[in-house]
């Protein structure tokens, strides 16, 4: 359905005018990118030529959307900003609180039964300040924004990292911490370092058994999980063109897998296709008024070279289907070169579950695809040899796909269907035995395959695939199998051969839906009582963050080694369940980080009393004892989600300085933005030089400014001392927000 057409044709209205002024400014041609960003400045027309990588710019997002998981500590923070209405439309989707176990009636109605007092917090506050809300079951949030919200040459930012997904439809759409969204929820600019521009251009055309999942498996294969980072990726072509909306979607989706500020694609013939079968017929006509504008300038695309700051060239006739993993979604591996990279890394080669949907595949074509294959193997009569789990995006994706019997098709193969909601993909998952800890394989369509993220099992190894290749590797119980060249075994002992994926696009028949679980709130909230009992285990009020002054005898809590992401420094899973209560939640900080010194997780040694315990117990140790805290970690530090309590937890818990040799972008702003230190070494190897009992002294934080490097002493056991250097990327605005203690309270201020 439409939402705010009135607001997308203001941003319109503003596009030509603001577009030819940048492109005056700039002197040249413009990308997508560009032309978005300079439409969403926060002071109106350009009147400076930005430098990527370098300038910090101040925006204008149309839309904000949130996450049940994210937006309760997001909304807790609003609350304290004073303000009665949200500034820009903003959504709330509960889909991270449902747990899948049994199926989707009983699972739906057991999260309900469970997180009842979350979801009523977050409906009645949505309610109060004008959010619009769509219930549990209703979808996942990116599929939900897709069908509803995203629109070509918009801005939006949302609390989940894979908001990225809105590119699919010509969107700048941004993942960031709660915070970030409150920004903007309060009518205040929001703040971006002016991104690096990643031109990649696709020729030729899908097809056999390749589908748009396999342009992103081959990206994330070529950039890695750190290659994007401070870059926005511009798909462009003939190629971009012949691929689906929903296609484009699953692209910009896994973006965030190589650490991508975001990715889009111009405005095209398959867009407006999507537009329309979605009832937003409107949108695509105001579009079509200015699709000049909604895509990048001709000669950018016929010299990128000379406009994008790296360019990759990809010619989907030749691209092979992919399967990454296990344990990171960049390792690529072609489907036929499996069998020798499993067996020489020991990876199992038994597959046990084949799990389709997740916010990255979880659309009508994406399902329509899959059945294609699930169907082939009832009418051969091949018994399927893992288990298959099915996840559909939204509910008017299930509602059209059961109507046309997609779903019956995987019935008919066993398969459970889940809930219309993120499931497994993020840990919500009561995966029967993997408590016991078994080394085994499964395949899914999701995003990440990092350790214990699907099913809370070390051992489980993840792989990523397309939700064809998931149907077929699923139905073979082999991850060395190829679909292109091995049979199977029927019932009756023949071989027989899978046939290449058939698909749709959009349903024939059009889209349909009962009842999409939207409810809009009420004009005027200033009557709605928003409650949070004291003694509740599941919310909790937020008090303001005191300023962190001088850091001086601070003890090492711990030295993370090696991958540490928002996983390993929050974990999802069953700790979903506390993430709106900022104390409980804090139990699992860095409970999933390797200590560099004993290579075991959750166990750090006390300076004070030279014994060994879990780390948030160490924390608050140290915070009863009126001593700052300090971690330490590798490159990339904070990679994956985009969840702040990766940052409010050490914030709370006394943490004063995360120092490491690089930064994940959203973990670094949301490190900021909570009052902290986020600092890199000037000389990586002084990684090296921190032991388990040192002490650290901040001696010139006092002149903390933009551009000038920190120095750290290093106190050792021995009495030995280092002074190192450390770099750090804090404007004058940032540093306003540590002196402050968080932005929250600068926002605050101001607002008084």
């Amino acid at each position: 359905m439409a939402f705010d057409v009135e607001m997308i044709k203001k941003v319109y209205e503003r596009m030509v005018s603001r577009v030819d002024a940048a492109r005056t400014i700039v002197g040249r041609p413009l990308t997508l990118a560009e032309k978005i960003l300079y439409n969403h400045l926060w002071d109106g027309n350009a009147e400076l030529s930005f430098k990527r990588g370098v300038d910090y710019v101040d925006f204008a997002p149309d839309r904000i959307a949130c996450q049940d998981a994210t937006a309760q500590m997001a909304l807790l923070q609003f609350m304290q900003a004073g303000k009665k209405k949200v500034a820009v439309p903003t959504t709330v989707h509960c889909d991270h609180l449902i747990q899948a176990k049994v199926g989707a009636d009983k699972d739906l109605q057991n999260a309900i039964n469970s997180s009842s007092e979350v979801f009523n917090f977050l409906g009645s506050v949505s309610n109060k300040y004008g959010i619009g809300f769509w219930k549990p079951g209703a979808g996942i949030i990116h599929q939900v924004v897709l069908e509803n919200y995203a629109f070509p040459g918009g801005m939006m930012i949302g609390t989940d990292s894979h908001t990225v997904n809105a590119g699919g439809l010509g969107m700048i759409a941004i993942g960031v911490g709660g915070a970030d969204a409150v920004d903007v929820m309060a009518d205040m600019p929001w703040e971006l370092k002016f991104p690096k521009l990643i031109g990649i251009k696709l020729t030729g055309k899908l097809s056999g058994w390749t589908a748009a999942k396999d342009v992103i498996l081959k990206v994330a294969g070529i950039l890695t999980v750190k290659g994007g980072t401070g870059a926005i990726v511009e798909y462009f072509g003939e190629g971009a063109k012949a691929l689906s909306a929903t296609g484009k979607g699953t692209i910009c989706n896994m973006g965030a897998e190589i650490g991508a500020t975001t990715s889009t694609f111009g405005y095209d013939a398959s867009i407006e296709r999507y537009l329309r079968a979605t009832d937003r017929g409107e949108i695509a006509d105001e579009a079509n008024k200015i699709a000049f504008y909604l895509t990048g300038d001709d000669e950018v695309y016929v010299n990128p070279e000379k406009y994008f700051d790296q360019v990759i060239e990809i010619n989907l006739s030749e691209l092979k289907p992919y399967i990454n993993g296990p344990f990171s979604p960049d390792l690529a591996t072609p489907v036929g070169e499996m069998n020798e990279k499993a067996t020489k890394n020991d990876w199992p080669l038994d597959v046990e579950w084949g799990l389709i949907g997740s916010c990255t595949n979880s659309s009508y074509e994406d399902l329509s695809r899959a059945a294609s294959i699930a169907k082939q193997a009832v009418d051969k009569g091949i018994v399927a040899k893992a288990e298959f789990g099915i996840n559909p995006g939204s509910e008017q994706v299930r509602y059209t796909a059961e109507r046309d019997g997609l779903l019956q098709i995987f019935e008919d193969l066993d398969a459970k269907i889940f809930t219309n909601a993120c499931g497994p993909c993020i840990g919500q998952w009561a995966r029967e035995g993997a408590d016991e800890q078994n080394k085994n394989s499964i395949i899914h369509s999701f995003n990440r395959n990092f350790s214990k993220r699907a099913d809370g099992n070390p051992n489980t190894h993840a792989f990523v695939a397309s939700p064809s290749m998931v149907a077929a590797v699923a139905i073979s119980g082999r991850l060395d199998f190829n679909p292109m060249t091995d049979k199977l075994i029927n019932k009756n002992g023949e071989g027989v051969m899978l046939e290449e994926p058939t698909g749709f696009e959009l349903p024939p028949k059009g889209f349909d839906v009962d009842d999409p679980g939207f409810v809009a709130p009420v004009k005027d909230g200033s009557k709605v009582n928003v409650v949070v009992n004291d003694d509740s285990e599941r919310l909790q009020l937020l008090t303001p963050f005191e300023p962190i002054k001088e850091v001086n005898n601070a003890k090492l809590l711990i030295k993370a080694y090696g991958k540490c992401t928002t996983d390993h420094i929050s974990m999802a899973g069953p700790w979903l369940r506390f993430r709106g209560h900022l104390n409980n939640i804090s139990n699992n900080m860095l409970i999933g980080a390797v200590n560099a010194f004993n290579k075991e997780t959750n166990k750090v040694k006390n300076q004070l009393t030279g014994e060994y315990g879990p780390v948030p117990d160490t924390a608050r140790a140290y915070k009863a004892a009126n001593v700052y805290s300090i971690v330490v970690g590798d490159h990339n530090y904070g990679e994956g989600s985009s969840r702040e309590h990766a940052a409010m937890e050490p914030r709370h818990l006394g943490v004063a300085a995360v120092i490491v040799k690089s930064f994940a972008r959203i973990h670094e702003t949301n490190l900021k933005k909570q009052g902290m230190l986020g600092l890199t070494f000037a000389n990586e190897s002084d990684y090296d030089l921190i032991n388990e009992d040192d002490t650290f002294n901040f001696v010139d934080l006092n002149e903390f400014a933009p551009g000038k490097q920190l120095t750290l002493e290093i106190i050792h056991a021995d009495g030995s001392n280092d002074a190192i250097k450390l770099n750090h990327t804090y404007n004058d605005n940032q540093i306003e927000w540590f002196k402050e203690g968080s932005a929250l309270n600068l926002i605050k201020k101001e607002n008084q």
